[in-house]
């Protein structure tokens, strides 16, 4: 029998139809389901998007209120405090369940059970389900009964409880008859228009979860075969580019797995290949995992020792990495794809905190912040706990005297300059064995690849050798002034 009561669906970091667990709770029995999305920028302790990220919402929205519509079912868009604006809709819409997958973050934890307990009083059931992860937060417990605190051992512990269920279909969804009040999405002002400055993320990137399975495929199919070792190369195809998609949920990160588990298995692409992209889902899920057991990992320290690291504050140093122009070309490269197309490969995303973090002694949140900012994937667990990892304050971070030669780091995972020429095409002219220093070329070879430098291309904002001194001695002394004071 069919219920013909209706179901609220509360989207959130979950914008698709398939495996989308609190979707299909919602459409259980054949309710009508209403589905709602809440742009909330009041509710205490939320952090509000960034810029490229609110662009990427916005063509996600479009999308998933398109699928949906296909199904007559409205997407509702209101603005607010979730706690005003979800039992309000469900109590307009009549509606005696809703339904939303769970979120990692301990304020966006605090506002779930605000409105949880809000729609119980008005006599609505509530179902959470997990949907963003593979593993409950907090559930991925080492033998001694603690949280790991390194990834390798978190994901040990995990595997022993690997997720079995195979993703979900979509469900079949019936919409309500009658119409409820909703917003304008260009109201919300989410896409930039004075300046337009998304050309290059429009060009890149096409949200949604159509695209998503599209981007998927396109992954299986040419750049999972060579992922485990091409993937730290920026000049070639073998990234998935699903972190947009994961983290607004246009894909979920178990089918992302199955996928590509499948096709290891069936011999299409080598299995540890396959394996080195679960590992980095499950980074992924390390970082959310950490999130929920530290809420404010973006601003502060994992390791407390650095509470007392002497970084440095200069707006010019800041701003010339931000800008692309530090004089090191992997480096602005990697600054000048972020600005171009709201991403950065991943191993120059390393690359490039390190040199902020080592080479300028500039404070990780600095970079946090610009990344935030600037990322289409921006993550509020992935994103912070990477920077702490490369600075060396987070959890299982990296030492902090592995201190990455940029050139060196060119030359080995760029090592024709591919990359460097196509975003720093000023450079595209000099030879291999210069691109990735320019300032050793001669000066006819600086003319013939119509280069000059400190005029149309910086010279080095600083030393390599003197920086590397520099930061192994301020962590030198960081690690005495905590002895001293223990």
């Amino acid at each position: 029998m069919t219920d013909t009561t209706p179901a609220l669906m509360w989207f959130r970091d979950d914008l698709r139809l398939s495996d989308n667990p609190a979707l299909t709770a919602a459409a259980q029995g054949g309710r009508p389901v209403i589905a709602l999305y809440v742009l909330d920028e009041d509710s205490a302790g939320l952090r509000d998007m960034g810029g490229a990220a609110r662009w990427w919402l916005a063509g996600s929205l479009r999308a998933l209120g398109a699928a949906l519509a296909r199904s007559k079912v409205q997407l509702v868009l209101r603005q607010g405090p979730a706690a005003r604006v979800v039992p309000e809709v469900a109590r307009a819409a009549g509606c005696e369940v809703v339904a939303f997958n769970r979120r990692a973050g301990r304020a966006e934890a605090r506002v779930d059970d605000e409105v949880e307990a809000l729609l119980e009083k008005q006599g609505c059931a509530v179902e959470r389900h997990l949907g963003q992860l593979l593993h409950q937060p907090g559930s991925v417990r080492t033998q001694a009964g603690g949280m790991p605190r390194t990834f390798s051992a978190f994901q040990r512990s995990a595997l022993r409880d690997r997720p079995a269920p195979l993703p979900q279909r979509a469900p079949s969804l019936t919409g309500l008859k009658t119409r409820l009040e909703s917003e304008d999405l260009d109201s919300w002002q989410l896409e930039p228009s004075k300046p337009d400055w998304a050309g290059g993320l429009r060009e890149s990137w096409k949200p949604g979860e159509a695209a998503a399975h599209e981007v998927m495929s396109d992954f299986i199919d040419g750049g999972l075969s060579g992922y485990a070792e091409g993937r730290d190369r920026p000049d070639q195809i073998h990234v998935s580019r699903l972190s947009p998609y994961l983290r607004f949920g246009e894909i979920s990160p178990r089918q992302a797995l199955a996928a590509v588990l499948h096709a290891g298995e069936a011999g299409t692409a080598p299995m540890a290949d396959a394996r080195k992209f679960e590992s980095e889902l499950y980074w992924r899920e390390f970082s959310y995992h950490l999130l929920h057991a530290v809420p404010d990992l973006a601003r502060r320290n994992l390791q407390a020792n650095f509470d007392a690291f002497p970084w440095r504050e200069c707006s010019g140093d800041l701003k010339a990495w931000r800008r692309g122009l530090t004089g090191y070309p992997i480096v602005d490269a990697g600054m000048r794809q972020l600005w171009q197309t709201g991403w950065m490969h991943n191993r120059v995303r390393m690359i490039v905190a390190s040199f902020l973090c080592k080479h300028l002694l500039l404070h990780w949140t600095e970079g946090e912040s610009w990344f935030w900012d600037t990322l289409v994937d921006a993550d509020p667990a992935n994103n912070p706990a990477s920077w702490q990892w490369v600075a060396g304050s987070g959890a299982d971070a990296a030492p902090y005297f592995r201190i990455f030669n940029p050139v060196l780091q060119g030359e080995k995972f760029d090592p024709k300059g591919d990359y460097v020429r196509t975003y720093v095409p000023e450079l595209a002219h000099l030879p291999r064995n210069l691109i990735h220093k320019p300032w050793e070329a001669g000066g006819l070879e600086l003319a013939q690849a119509g280069v000059r430098l400190g005029i149309t291309y910086p010279r080095p904002i600083v030393d390599h050798a003197a920086a590397r001194d520099r930061a192994l001695r301020a962590f030198e002394h960081t690690r005495k002034d905590t002895r001293a004071a223990g």
